[in-house]
């Protein structure tokens, strides 16, 4: 009989929606590697980074790149290719729970502007990867922000002229 339940379980979920997301950055300058960018969320108040539904006749990386300015005002370089994925179960209203799965881009921030459309909303605060990834709660979105820390911090160290190498 717990066999036949578990079967009927499985044919009833749903697969996980799709969202896109910014990890917006920047380098630091005194201590050198990088620092990212946390917001709260509208709802619960926890730590996230800037996300969105798709939009319709607009690339990944472009949704990302729009969420970032739309919540927290960050504009930069924003990458085309993901540097990841996480999973989360949002919460909806009525307290109904939807497995999404996010796609992350990698946003370099270069300005902040200081007019943007959830301006008061959210707070916004620029942490230590370390302290990202202690503020944030999926799993997986750790694991992400330790991954690109570590890849950032070995891209902004190496030598410029390719002859110091050697």
């Amino acid at each position: 009989m717990s066999r036949i339940a578990s079967d009927v379980q499985l044919m009833l979920r749903r697969p996980p929606r799709q969202q896109y997301a910014a990890l917006c950055y920047r380098p630091r300058k005194k201590q050198g590697g990088i620092e990212i960018l946390l917001l709260t969320s509208r709802d619960t108040g926890r730590w996230v980074i800037p996300k969105g539904w798709p939009m319709a006749g607009k690339k990944s990386h472009t949704v990302a790149e729009r969420e970032a300015w739309e919540e927290a005002g960050a504009r930069g370089k924003i990458s085309r290719d993901p540097i990841g994925y996480y999973s989360y179960a949002k919460g909806m209203e009525g307290g109904l729970k939807v497995a999404c799965r996010v796609q992350v881009h990698a946003l370099e921030v270069k300005e902040m502007t200081k007019d943007f459309p959830e301006k008061g909303m959210r707070r916004l605060e620029w942490v230590s990867p370390e302290e990202a990834a202690a503020r944030v709660r999926e799993p997986e979105l750790k694991v992400l922000l330790h991954a690109f820390a570590e890849k950032t911090a070995g891209a902004l160290t190496k030598p410029k002229n390719p002859v110091e190498d050697r």
